[in-house]
């Protein structure tokens, strides 16, 4: 497992022949865009951020996409995003989310990566989501992915606001214990197990699992993957599961859930038969 095996649980002769999961980063790994900075523009809308903060986060979301981001600009990002937030009502931001979720992240995903983790179901894997990007955001768009379970950072609430500290940032090492986590309560053999990520940030999650793969990687994950011969994958065509297959309309997040999940089951079929064919 190389660097990564550092967890007992892969090494344990008890999870030998486990279960497995497919962790996937988030942000321009399954969808192009960062998740927190998607709802930035609704949440201008409903008071809950101001005309400064936006341009911030766009300035922040222009150099993540230029360059990926490095330990130091993840810890700033996480500073501003946590005093920004603070005060904010819970409850708000799960109905904005659940309000724009359709209108604003199902065309962000890429058609490569929801067949990925249709291919992954198929083969009786679980999904799990797992990101630095909050719990109330990333919850939903896993769910809409079909995943299994879902990994992501935790704000301190009071009173059903945010108070602005957090009480688990899912990042870095945080991530290898959220699924080193999940594999002791789920089953999950590590050593067998997948993990896809864009970012150097992610390399402890990489090495945790037994087949790890860079996805539109930054250049120095590029620069490891060579190294350790980890595969490298491509995704590029980011389009709306609701325009690739005909679905009912809802308004509704648990109707968009069901009909994200059998989008991605359909892909998952004319993604196995395209397999089969080459």
């Amino acid at each position: 497992m190389g660097e990564g095996d550092r967890t007992g649980l892969a090494n344990d002769p008890t999870t030998r022949g486990g279960r497995v999961a497919a962790f996937f980063d988030l942000d321009k790994t399954v969808i192009a865009k960062s998740s927190t900075f998607v709802f930035s523009k609704p949440f201008f809308a409903q008071g809950l951020l101001n005309r400064r903060a936006v341009l911030e986060s766009s300035y922040a979301h222009f150099m993540f996409l230029l360059s990926g981001a490095d330990h130091d600009q993840m810890e700033r990002m996480r500073a501003h995003l946590t005093s920004m937030c603070a005060g904010w009502d819970v409850e708000q931001v799960k109905s904005i989310v659940a309000e724009t979720l359709h209108e604003l992240v199902d065309p962000l995903i890429y058609a490569e990566a929801a067949d990925l983790i249709a291919d992954h179901k198929i083969r009786g894997h679980d999904v799990v989501i797992v990101s630095a990007s909050g719990e109330e955001i990333v919850g939903p768009i896993a769910e809409v992915l079909g995943a299994s379970h879902t990994a992501a950072t935790r704000m301190v609430v009071e009173d059903g606001r945010y108070t602005g500290e957090v009480e688990f940032y899912c990042y870095g090492e945080g991530k290898v214990a959220a699924i080193e986590k999940l594999a002791a309560t789920e089953g999950y053999d590590l050593s067998r197990c997948y993990a896809y990520s864009d970012s150097i940030t992610d390399l402890p999650m990489l090495g945790a699992v037994g087949h790890p793969t860079a996805v539109n990687p930054d250049r120095a994950l590029r620069r490891e993957a060579v190294t350790r011969g980890w595969p490298i994958l491509t995704f590029s065509n980011p389009v709306s599961l609701w325009a690739r297959f005909q679905s009912p309309s809802s308004t509704t997040l648990a109707a968009t859930a069901a009909v994200g999940l059998s989008a991605v089951l359909a892909g998952a079929i004319s993604y196995r038969l395209l397999r089969r064919r080459r």
